[in-house]
Parts: C-alpha cells; structure tokens; sequence
C-alpha cells in the first residue's frame, strides 16, 4: 500500500467521525461546546497523523491511538470519539498483524483489550451495564487482528510462491549452464588424462623401438585398453545414470572449503546438512568462504565453527569465530577491500534472505545468515528471547496501569450489591464468544467437530440472554453466533472438500440459528405471529449461510485456479530448462559421434594391428578433436537444429531442476530396466515423470523405475510416492491419455502411491505412438 492510501483511510475516519459526531448534533439543533469541539479536534489531529504512520511503527502507531481515543473519551459527550475509538484502533491492530509477527499481534489484542476494561471500569465503576459493550470491544479487536493474520499469511504464501517460480525461472536459465560445465569439465578430464597418456606411452614406445622393442607391444596393449576405456567414459558423458550424482553435492564442496581452510592451520569445525543444488546452496557457500576468508585475514588461528542447517521455511548458515590466540600475527589484515560486509549481504539479499555479523560476547566475531528453506518461504527475521521478554513487561505494565484508581474507588451500586445478584449477560455472552473462538481454532484440524460446536453453541444464546437478564437489542447476540457460523462454513467450503457434510452443516445452521432467533424474539414479547417469526429467522439464516458458501466456494476456486496457474509456470519452466539441458547434452554428444569416438575407434583399431605409428596418430587425431570440440563447448552455440524431447536418460536433469527449486526428489532406476528401451516408451514414461512431478506439491517425491518380466511381455512400472496431487481429475486424465496409448495400467490413490505400467512394445504400429520430428532428430 502506497503513501496516498495509508493518508486516505485516516481522512475518511475523521470525516465519519465528524458526521457521527458534531454533525448528527447539529442536525437536531444543539450547539457542541467549544471545549468539546477542541477536545475532539486535536484527538482527529493525533489519531489521523498517528495512522498515517502506522506501516513504519504499528505498535507504537496502536498504542498511541488508543491512549489519545481514552483520553478524549473522558470529557467529551458520548459518542465524541467513538468512530476514531473503534475503527482507528481496529485499523492499527490490523496493521500490526499484517506488518508483525503473530505474537506481537495476539499480545497486542490482549493487553489492549485488558487494558480498555480495565480503563472502563476505573472511569465507571463495577455498576457498569451488562458487559455487552466490553464483549463487542473484545470481539471487534480479534475480528480485525484475526483479519490481519490472515492477509498476512495470504501475503506470504503469494510471496512464497513467487519465490519459487523466481528460483524457477533463475533455475531455467542456469540448467544448461551446468550440464554443458559438467560436461565440459569430463570431456577435459578424459582429453588431460586418457588420451594425453596414450599419446606419450606410444611416442615412448617409439622412440626406444629399436633398443627395448617389447616396449612396443606394452604401447599397443595399452593404447587398446585405454580406447576402450575412454570410449565407456565418453557413454557416461552422453548418458550419466538419473540416479548419479555428477557433481560434487554442494554439502561435499562446504566441506572440501572448509579442509582446504585446515590446510591453512585454521581451527575450523563443521556441521553441514545435505543442501540441494541452486541459489541458496550457491549463497551458503559464497558467505562461508567469504566468512573464513575474514577469519584467516584477522584472526589467524581462531578457533572457527561453521554450522550450515537446512530446514522447511529457512537455511540457517552461521560461522562464529573465537577471539584470536595472544600473539598471534595477523598477516592478512591489509589485504582486504573493506567490501567483504557489503558483499555477504548482497549474497544474502539476491538468495532471498537476510544477514547479519557483529562480535560475540566473548570476543570473537560471528556471521549469521537466514536463508530461504526447502519450500522457498519467506525469510523472517529472528526474535531474541529479551525482545520478548521486553514486550511481555510492556504489556503487563499498560494493563495494570488502570488498576490503581480501580483500588481506589468503590462505586456504590458495587459496595451495596448483594452476594446473591444475578450474574452479568455480558459475562455469559464474554464465555460464549470464548467457546466460539476455540471452535473456530480447530477448524482447520477438526473441520466436521468445530462445526458442529458452533451449532451448538447457537442455542445457548437465547438461554444466555433470558439467565442475564439482557435488555439490549433482541438480534445483537444470535447475530453474533451467525457470524461466527458463516466464517466457519466460508472457510470451510474454501477448501475445496467434498461438499456431502457441508450442505449437511449448513441446513443445521440455518436451523438452529432459525431456532434461536425465534426464541429469543418469543422470549422479549412480540405482537407479531410466531409462525411469521419462525419464517423471517429461516429466511435470513438461509441467506446469511448461502452468502458465507457462496463466497468461501468462489474464494476457494480463486485460489484453486492461482495454485493451477503457478503449477503450471512451474511445469512450463521445468520442462523448458531440462529440454535446453538435454538439447545442450544432445549437441556435445554428436560432436563426439562425429569426432573423438570415430578417432577413439580408429585408435583401438590400430593398436589391435599392431601399427604402433598408425596408433599414435589417430591418438593425436582423437586429442586434437576433442579440443576443437571443448572450444565449441565453451562457445555454447546450439544451432540452428530442433531441440530434441527427452528421454529417460534426462531424468537427472529433471530432478535437478525439482531440487534447485526447493523439493526434494529422488529418482532410481533398478538394474533390471535396460539401457535401451523403445523409443515410445522411452519418451512416454519420460512424460509420465514429468507429468507426476509437474502436479505439485512441496512433499519430498521419489520416483521408482522397475522392469516386470512376465508370460505376456516385459513391462516398465512406474511408481511414484509424496505425489498426493498427482490424483487430481486434471492429472489422472494427462496420465491416462499418455498411458493408454500404449495400452498400459494407472492407479491413483489419493493418500498413497501412483503406479503405472507401460509394456515394452516394439517401436512401430503395435506402438501406437510415432516419435516427433525432434525426437526423431534426437535420436539419430
């Protein structure tokens, strides 16, 4: 919200104000005091400038508000400040919960609705009226911090999800870099080790021919070997198993850091979980190598400790140093650039979390850095216990402030009431309300309970106003319960559940609360027919829970239709990232077809000759293509040939690209399915993968490929877990279209695994399937 919208709400709260009050006093004729009017018009003056305030301190902006509204209650008429007192406090308290954290917020609600009773009852006495006034007060101040918690937590679940598909998206564009990185570093490795060595043993060989002839044979033999070996280790390259990790897991590379920094007589003790490959991996390692630079720079020998913990909503990287041995000399200090503070945060920053340094107790130095978790929420800053601490004392302190007038002065009505009075309505209402908001705390957990207890309590209303004696409006207290009510079936049938007990819940509710207002219309004495009571009571209770369905129904397909629409970038951008990656791996893997295997061939050729000249050279041949083909590498030029659709063997990619997105994925390959699979259903039970994955969902999946060997065929099964959403209507029906093409199974239960079955047909009509003209390409 912008500058102009938290200045316009103020100003309309002050012209309500002015319309409640002088205005309705005018209307009928009377002149308001001056005083009065200056009273009123420097508490619109601090309410208006506090809320407009109230994003930068909304505690401070609350507390304010409702010390400036107490006071010009005081002297003022009623009515005065009643505007500025409700909805000015309510819309601070909404502030606070949207903009603080939950417990600020319920602290807040409770210190000021004990501090406001309390107020009263200094100001009135104990013969205050029934309460009712206190319940609504009480009741209007968890209506808006309960308001305010729930924009907040809307808030940050979009957040959340605009985190993932921006790691997504970062994601995209990055999944091609790293497979041509990975595969440029093996095509290194094999050109620097394998074929260098073949090329120095035969040019050995060579040279001491004519006075060591059996180094000939030694050369040839091992030229014929190391052919072959570099023609399996170049297969790896093309075609790495879904199931290998490929690259040092980036809890391998923390650590290697870390020894690296012990080789360097650092003090340096680790505690590191697993991290899944991505930004926030990148991060951590950035700010701890960043961290014990600093150490070694200014405080060399210090005792280090890195502690690296991965959770659901947050990353926790914290590296502490101790104070410095006496003595010790550190070398390093002017090497800086005084930037390395500057360069954590904006690590930090661009992870999406936040990071703070500063010295320890005991003389040391430590950096702590909160980092998005395994489901990308929000980063939030932490809260020290003294915080706490310090807000508890502030609260405890405002609600006993009153209490010293309160022990003071005695009302009369109170010292002459007798121990047999008739107890309060405001306090029977104060329990009802009470037992309403536990229900609705459960609604989450125990929908069909909560729901149930609210319709119960229903009744008690009227029983609570004739045992009290309430002599206030006749609608004020069932409404009350009806609200609750509808807020209940509104949430409710915003989760999208089956709709059997809701409509069953409903009619009870229309029911019992019919019953409550009759009731309680009876009760208070009515000219009107009881029959005509009846009727308006079922006719607004029908209403009031059609509008409470209707609008949870439409918000919850609102919601629906956003989640779909993210799942569905996120799905878009999967797919797109690991078709760049495979099309990447596809290019290099033709220029070996092309180049360094050909040669490799020739070279084991040779050497199976015994041409031990004809050896060396196409083992230059092989060296000098493979460099040709690192320079193309390095160049990343794709060409213009069509991207090529994946196959099974891009299943490591897939899950890369899943686990740099925050959900964990694990994907096995049991030794029974073949390397070689047809081309249908090599392609088909891809986009199975892809389509089961794609669903959603932040539970850790793991996919499982295995091959059913029986008397009608081979079969590949598929079985997925952690994939509830992968049982949806929409998924089930993609899984199914894909899957019966080839004549295979599916089986969906919600609550458990999705199983497929694909047989291994051969390619061609029995297929059923005809590969794409760019699968085509990708597999020549």
């Amino acid at each position: 919200m912008n500058r102009t919208d938290d200045r316009l709400i103020p100003v309309l709260l002050i012209c309500a104000q002015a319309v409640v009050w002088p205005g309705a006093v005018l209307l009928r004729g009377d002149a308001p005091r001056s005083v009065d009017l200056l009273v009123v018009a420097l508490v619109a003056g601090l309410v208006g400038a506090g809320l407009a305030l109230r994003r930068a301190r909304p505690v401070g902006v609350l507390a304010l508000v409702a010390l400036v509204c107490a006071l010009g209650a005081g002297p003022t008429p009623a009515g005065a400040v009643a505007v500025l007192g409700t909805a000015g406090v309510a819309l601070a308290l909404f502030t606070v919960a949207t903009d603080r954290d939950t417990f600020t917020a319920v602290l807040c609600v409770v210190a000021l609705a004990a501090w406001q009773s309390l107020h009263g009852l200094s100001l009135h006495g104990l013969s205050d009226r029934d309460g009712l006034d206190v319940v609504l007060t009480v009741l209007l101040y968890v209506a808006a911090c309960g308001a305010g918690l729930l924009v907040r937590r809307r808030r940050r679940a979009r957040r959340t999800a605009e985190r993932v598909l921006k790691r997504a998206e970062a994601e995209r564009h990055r999944l091609p870099a790293v497979e041509r990185r990975r595969m440029e570093r093996e095509l290194h490795d094999v050109s620097a080790h394998h074929l260098t060595a073949v090329v120095v043993t035969a040019g050995a060989a060579l040279g001491l021919r004519e006075r060591r002839p059996e180094l000939a044979d030694e050369a040839l033999e091992f030229a014929a070997e190391t052919g072959r070996e570099v023609t399996r280790a170049l297969g790896a390259v093309r075609a790495p198993a879904p199931s290998r990790e490929d690259v040092p897991s980036p809890e391998e590379r923390l650590r290697e850091l870390v020894v690296g920094f012990r080789r360097l007589d650092q003090r340096v003790d680790c505690e590191i979980d697993p991290l899944p490959d991505g930004a926030v991996a990148d991060a951590a390692y950035g700010i701890v190598r960043e961290a014990l630079t600093n150490v070694a720079r200014h405080a060399a020998g210090a005792h280090t400790t890195v502690l690296c913990r991965y959770g659901d909503t947050r990353t926790d990287v914290v590296v502490t140093s101790a104070a410095p041995p006496k003595g010790a000399v550190a070398h390093g200090a002017g090497l800086g650039s005084g930037r390395g503070q500057g360069f954590l945060r904006s690590r930090a920053r661009e992870a999406g979390g936040t990071l703070s340094s500063g010295p320890t107790p005991e003389g040391g130095w430590e950096v702590r850095a909160v980092l998005p978790g395994r489901t990308a929420a929000p980063v939030e800053r932490s809260v020290t216990r003294g915080y706490r601490s310090a807000q508890v004392v502030a609260a405890v302190g405002l609600c006993l402030q009153p209490l010293l007038p309160t022990l003071v002065i005695r009302s009369e009505s109170a010292a002459a009431a007798s121990p047999g009075s008739q107890v309060s309505a405001g306090v029977l209402f104060a329990l009802l309300a009470a037992a309403q908001g536990l229900a609705l705390l459960r609604l989450r957990r125990t929908p069909r309970v909560a729901l149930g207890v609210l319709c119960a309590l229903a009744l008690l209303w009227p029983v609570a106003m004739a045992a009290g004696h309430y002599a206030g409006p006749v609608l004020l207290p069932p409404a009350l319960s009806m609200i609750a009510t509808c807020a209940a079936l509104a949430v409710d049938a915003s989760r999208a559940r089956t709709e059997g007990h809701r409509w069953g819940y409903a009619i009870a509710a229309v029911a019992v609360h019919a019953v409550a207002v009759t009731a309680a219309v009876l009760d208070r004495g009515t000219t009107v027919p009881g029959w005509a009571v009846a009727g308006c009571a079922v006719t607004g209770a029908s209403l009031a829970v059609g509008a409470a369905l209707w609008g949870g129904a439409l918000r919850g397909r609102r919601d629906q239709a956003a989640r779909g629409d993210q799942e569905e970038r996120l799905a878009a951008w999967t797919g797109e990232a690991v078709r760049d990656a495979w099309a990447e791996r596809r290019r290099i893997a033709a220029g070996l077809e092309t180049t360094v295997l050909s040669r490799t061939a020739d070279m084991v050729t040779e050497a199976e000759a015994g041409r031990l000249d004809a050896t060396a050279d196409r083992a230059r041949e092989a060296l000098a293509a493979m460099r040709a083909l690192l320079d193309t590498v390095r160049q990343g030029e794709t060409g213009p040939e069509l991207r090529p659709q994946p196959t099974l063997q891009a299943l490591d990619l897939l899950a890369h690209q899943c686990r740099a997105t925050g959900r964990d994925v694990e994907i096995r390959l049991t030794d029974r399915v073949p390397e070689r699979l047809p081309t249908t259903v090599d392609l088909t039970a891809y986009h199975v993968a892809e389509t089961v994955l794609s669903a959603g969902g932040e539970e850790p999946a793991m996919l499982e490929l295995d091959l059913e060997r029986g008397a009608g065929g081979d079969t590949l099964t598929l079985t997925a877990t952690g994939v509830p959403r992968a049982a949806r209507p929409l998924v089930r029906e993609r899984l199914a279209a894909r899957v019966a093409a080839l004549g295979g199974t599916l089986a969906t239960d919600p609550p458990g695994p999705v199983r497929l079955r694909l047989p291994l047909a051969p390619d061609g009509p029995a297929g059923s399937a005809v590969p794409a003209e760019g699968d085509a390409e990708g597999e020549r």
